[in-house]
Formats: structure tokens, sequence, C-alpha cells
């Protein structure tokens, strides 16, 4: 049986690289696979410090966001990482098995914590553990990634492998990458070298799923671009990133390939572009804004929508659980 599983971290407000690299695509998936389960990864979350109010309100916003994009609860398995006990029981198995050198070959840890590495939390160190046991709890066997991704796709890969061989069981699959095509990778609308990110300092490298039209326009107003007009092909693209990111997104919010954008868009003044590209988001985005919004404003539906999920989602697991400790030689009377 195919599996899907993923997750988007409760921090900061999601963005539109979020929504065209991830979650649009998860609603499609629910189309393809009769086993969808998608999670709010709080126990990621901190990795780095949160204050706790603003954790919880960033849980529900994502959350709503989810089902504000087309996730179906009733269909898909939607719930918060943190109420399902075999994440954080398995990420500890994982330690034990994955190595140490394995770890170390991260490159994201080593973005992320920078020069300040001895002060980082274990935790960030660590998390690839807890990125695998977030696959391999619930047996996934695909998991749409984006290319910053990957490298911890293969950990788990291997983690998976060295399990089967280490307790001589064929108890985890090998699971396989899914990676989508254009607009995966959105940059920031300030520089088009640097990937879209919430933790960008400036509210303007970004587009955000709360933003209102107003905000979106002025967003892509202000965009970063080049002096020459838009090229006619896409191989006019090189060398320009801030012009081909926004004929990706433009190319991902219209569901067209960029060769097909270019054939319309091409010798176009960015300000003209800018115009079509801002009415075009604001019609895909504003539905989903105002979505979340009623959502959000039902807690105590939303709260029960992700209790539900993780009432499901225990029931996948646990058992995958007793398996694993069975095969570690765990007792459990």
């Amino acid at each position: 049986m195919k599996r899907i599983f993923s997750g988007v971290q409760p921090t900061g407000n999601l963005h539109l690289g979020n929504y065209l690299g991830a979650i649009r695509n998860w609603v499609r998936l629910q189309d393809d696979y009769e086993d969808c389960i998608f999670c709010v990864v709080d126990l990621h979350a901190i990795t780095v410090w949160q204050d706790p109010a603003a954790l919880t309100k960033a849980t529900r916003e994502v959350a709503a966001a989810f089902i504000a994009a087309g996730i179906n609860p009733e269909k898909a398995v939607l719930f918060n990482q943190s109420r399902v006990p075999a994440h954080a029981q398995l990420a500890w198995v994982f330690n034990c098995v994955a190595r140490l050198g394995w770890l170390n070959r991260m490159t994201q840890f080593k973005e992320k914590a920078g020069k300040n590495r001895e002060n980082v939390s274990v935790g960030l160190y660590a998390y690839p553990n807890l990125m695998a046991a977030d696959i391999l709890a619930y047996k996934a066997t695909h998991v749409p990634v984006g290319e910053d991704q990957k490298q911890h796709l293969e950990l788990t890969r291997d983690i998976a492998i060295k399990f089967n061989n280490d307790f001589g069981k064929e108890i985890f699959p090998i699971t396989e990458p899914l990676i989508f095509g254009e607009g995966t990778r959105v940059m920031s609308l300030r520089d088009g070298t640097k990937k879209m990110s919430k933790s960008d300092p400036s509210d303007y490298s970004r587009i955000t799923l709360v933003d209102d039209a107003d905000a979106i326009a002025q967003k892509i107003r202000k965009a970063k671009t080049d002096p020459e007009p838009l090229p006619e092909t896409v191989e006019g693209l090189e060398g320009r990133p801030e012009a081909a990111n926004l004929i990706n997104i433009y190319a991902a919010l219209s569901d067209r390939t960029r060769a097909d954008v270019m054939g319309e868009m091409g010798g176009k003044a960015f300000s003209e572009f800018k115009t079509l590209l801002t009415d075009l988001a604001v019609s895909v985005l504003a539905p989903m804004t105002t979505r979340m919004n009623e959502l959000l404003a039902d807690q105590a539906e939303l709260d029960a929508i992700l209790r539900r999920g993780a009432e499901r989602a225990n029931e996948i697991a646990s058992p995958i659980l007793d398996e694993v400790y069975d095969a570690v030689g765990f007792l459990r009377p």
C-alpha cells in the first residue's frame, strides 16, 4: 500500500513558497493516494526556542492554512505531531541507529547553526532522526520534498536500511521522494538567489497566506527586477534570477509551464507583468485567506479536527511502534 507523509513547521506565517512548493501538491495527492498523512510538526519547531503562546497560535494557523488550501481532514489524516507519542519514541530508537558521521554531513544543520554551532540545541543537530521517525512511524512509502530536504530523506532511507539489517526484519519501507515541477522552489522577492523564507528580516521578501490584496500588490510591486524587459524564451532567463523567480511564480499559480508563460509574457515591461501577476496571486490566495480566518474564528472546531486526526494517526503508528519495540527486544508486559 502506498502512503504519503509530509509536514510543515508552525513557525512564522506560511508563505507563497510553502503553498506552491508543498501544500498545493498535498491537496492534489489526496486524489492520487488513498492514504495521506499531513502533520503540523510542532516538535521540530522547538529545536530553536519558541514563545509557548506563539507556538500554540501558529499551530492552529498552519492547520487552518492546510484546510483552507484544500486539505480534507475527513479524507487525509491531519494533526499536530506532539499529540502522537510514537514520533518522539521512535526518534529515540533512531538516535541509537543513525551514525554520528551521517548527521555530520547534514548541510542544513551547518547553515542553520552558522558559527555558533556549540550553542545550538541538541535537537537542532539530531532533528533529521526525528524527521525519519515522522515518516517511518507510519511506514510511509512516499514523501513530497523540496530540494533542500532531499538529504534528510536519504538519511531516512539509510536509517530504514540499517534498522532492517541490524534486527533482521523487513519492518520499514525504503521511502521514495516525490519532487514536483514548476514553482517547487520559490525564491525571495528581494533576492532571486535566496529561497523565500519565514526567517528573512524583510517582510517584502515573501508573500504570506494571511496577506490581503493590498499587501500582495505592494510586495509584488516592490519585488526586485532588472532593467531589461522579459525575454521571450526560458533560456533568456539565464543569469536573471529575479525575473526567473517571478516567471516561476506566475507559471505555478496559473498551472502552466514556464515556456508557455514566456510565450505570452515575453517582451513585456516588468510594470505590466507585475500587474498581471498581482491579479493572479490575489485571485488564488484571497479565498484561502478568507477561509483561514473563518476557521481561526472557531478555535474549538479547529482543535477538534486536530484531535480526531491525532486519534487516527495513533491508530496507525501504535502497532508499528509495537513492532519496532519487539524487534529491538524491549519487554512489553
